[in-house]
């Protein structure tokens, strides 16, 4: 660390109580930890900081996958970064920050940030928006569906993760973003203890079923009892939605857009490009607002350029600066399609030339590096080059993450 006052180093399983409390007492919420919770803990991944023997600082890192354009791959994926309040500005989140990235295993690193000032001084930068909707359901006007459109269903906590896992893990090969989860995790996920509902419903889960029976979609969500000088107005919170099939997704959403004594609807994990807008006739009645959701740091740059595949053809040598992690300083030769790639270190002449956090930013294919050069974020030196990249690094579909995690 920065300061040598300080002491941080990894944690140990039997502080996981002490780590979690912390965490949220900087978030400024109350946490219970669980059995589970402390099943997931993995204390080698995790750092603690300390001011003699008070803890004062905390962050971890969890082992997970991540769809990226063209495949899945690991991720660490951070959360739980905390400062006591009384410790403040004093380089100890510096001190954590810099020494996870420096010894994370994984090439990418990924995070939802609380404060975004914070975060692109270690070199990520937002790689992914997303949309929420504060829906008005009684001037949305969803168009119907054709007769045959399947069947949807309850299923159970219990047999939920067996369903929805290969779901998920079916969207991964489709769409940037989305981290995938184990059972422990899917376990975690569809945890629903009553104190935490806010006033609201035990969580709903649906499948839809196709004609043959075979499950392609489902979503997760609550109701709200309410009512208003004209009488019920209930509110619908999706918390998830995911499909496979078209017909799954319009079913899915036209089951929630119509669901009886409801007003509004809130869902905060859509993607800039989703599919809903073309199944209503008025969007506007979707209150659309625009939010970052994930952000990415590269840890490894010839590794994690090579690890994801490329819209078209690329054969390109990016000049990288990155004021934390040496091994990324240089020049590299990419070059890759949708099918394979590799990135070496080179001495030729570089025809882009970027900082890590560029670099960073259009990594899942959502923001492309033109967006960057009108500030000279990203300069060109071989024409052409620049247009021809932001192409290759571009994807079908943007980006989605739907979960905070």
């Amino acid at each position: 660390m920065a300061n040598s006052e300080y002491v941080l180093r990894a944690a140990t399983a039997d502080e996981h109580d002490q780590f979690l409390g912390l965490f949220a007492a900087a978030m400024m919420f109350e946490a219970t930890p669980t059995d589970l919770d402390r099943e997931l803990f993995e204390p080698e991944r995790a750092l603690v900081a300390y001011d003699g023997d008070q803890l004062v600082g905390t962050a971890k890192a969890m082992s997970r996958d991540l769809s990226v354009p063209g495949a899945v791959v690991p991720a660490a994926h951070v959360t739980a970064v905390g400062v006591r309040a009384t410790h403040r500005r004093r380089g100890i989140l510096a001190g954590m920050m810099s020494r996870q990235l420096r010894e994370a295993p994984e090439a990418l690193a990924v995070l939802w940030a609380s404060e975004a000032g914070i975060y692109g001084r270690f070199g990520y930068a937002a790689a992914a928006f997303g949309v929420s909707y504060e829906v008005d359901l009684r001037s949305v006007r969803p168009r119907p569906l054709p007769s045959d459109s399947g069947r949807i269903e309850e299923v159970s906590a219990e047999d939920a993760p067996a369903l929805l896992a290969p779901l998920l893990q079916a969207l991964q090969a489709t769409r940037p973003g989305v981290s995938g989860r184990s059972e422990q995790v899917w376990r975690q996920h569809l945890q629903d203890d009553p104190a935490h509902r806010g006033g609201s419903t035990a969580r709903q889960i649906l499948v839809h079923r196709d004609e043959s029976g075979a499950v392609d979609g489902y979503v997760l969500w609550r109701g709200k009892m309410n009512w208003g000088p004209t009488g019920p107005a209930y509110e619908v919170s999706v918390q998830e939605l995911a499909a496979l099939d078209p017909t799954a997704y319009h079913a899915l959403w036209l089951h929630l857009l119509t669901l009886d004594l409801a007003a509004k609807l809130e869902y905060g994990h859509a993607a800039v490009d989703e599919p809903l807008l073309q199944l209503v006739s008025n969007p506007v009645a979707l209150g659309r607002r625009l939010s970052e959701t994930l952000w990415i740091r590269i840890t490894d740059v010839p590794r994690a350029l090579a690890q994801r595949r490329y819209a078209v053809a690329t054969d390109v040598v990016i000049e990288v600066t990155d004021d934390l992690i040496e091994a990324n300083n240089g020049r590299f030769r990419l070059t890759g399609d949708a099918e394979k790639a590799t990135c070496e270190r080179t001495d030729a002449a570089a025809d882009l030339a970027l900082s890590i956090n560029e670099l960073s930013a259009a990594y899942l294919g959502g923001r492309g590096l033109a967006e960057f050069a009108t500030t000279e974020r990203v300069t060109e030196n071989t024409p052409g080059a620049l247009a021809a990249t932001t192409a290759a690094f571009g994807w079908p579909l943007g980006p989605q993450s739907l979960e905070i995690f």
